[in-house]
């Protein structure tokens, strides 16, 4: 069995009690750094063996799948997070469903839904976009994309290309979109900075430090009115 088990993404208090239960029980446990992993798994207790992964790297992914194989239960787990959303993992969960190894979720608490709670805008449907891409250019036409479906966007972003990207939602989106940017969620430090895209960016632009991990939300934009003719009107 392998257990794909969601962990705090700040607060170590929002771990599940389903969560400590598998991670307890389980004996090994799948994870991208053990140092990270261990200050959980002292946490709520859990003896299982660490094992790192390495997503990048075939015999890392083979020697989980071989774990799995034998009929040890193993967890799989994130630095912060839901493996495989935004993080690695997705590739021991195929592997595991290729040797027909049942799989399981423990789901917990997530970045995505905090921010979008945080925003105090319209989630009934919205566009999750994860870490962009390095260069300029496809962030443009992932940007503009995302613009033309009209819907909530959500975005995650580091501290050092924070500015970047927002500078680049003020041009495409445009100065008045309603955009909120939180940063440091379920921490000590958490915070919200909410108005439109032009007052977010001075906000970030007069700041000395800029630190924490990001979560931007972009508020749908409304469909422009345009007049459709038919071309089959008798009229025309």
């Amino acid at each position: 069995m392998l257990y794909v088990v969601s962990t705090p993404i700040g607060n170590l208090q929002d771990i599940t009690l389903r969560a400590i239960e598998v991670l307890k029980t389980c004996d090994i446990i799948f994870c991208e750094d053990t140092r990270i992993t261990k200050v959980l798994a002292l946490h709520v207790g859990s003896n299982a063996k660490l094992v790192r992964y390495n997503e990048q790297d075939d015999n890392s992914i083979k020697n989980c799948i071989n774990f799995l194989k034998k009929g040890v239960p193993c967890a799989l787990v994130s630095d912060n997070g839901t493996p495989c959303v935004s993080d690695p993992g997705y590739k021991i969960v195929a592997g595991a469903r290729e040797e027909g190894i049942k799989v399981q979720v423990i789901p917990g608490a997530s970045a995505v839904t905090a921010g979008l709670a945080l925003s105090g805008m319209p989630a009934g449907s919205f566009i999750f976009l994860g870490f962009l891409p390095r260069k300029s250019g496809k962030i443009k036409t992932l940007l503009e994309s995302a613009k033309n479906f009209c819907k909530t966007v959500v975005i995650y972003e580091s501290p050092h290309r924070i500015l970047k990207l927002l500078e680049m939602v003020t041009e495409i989106f445009g100065t008045d979109a309603n955009i909120s940017v939180s940063r440091e969620i379920t921490k000590a430090y958490e915070e919200t900075v909410r108005g439109n895209a032009e007052e977010v960016l001075k906000n970030f632009q007069a700041r000395k430090k800029i630190l924490g991990e990001f979560v931007l939300i972009i508020e749908a934009p409304e469909k422009e009115k345009r007049v459709k003719v038919n071309k089959y009107d008798k009229n025309t």
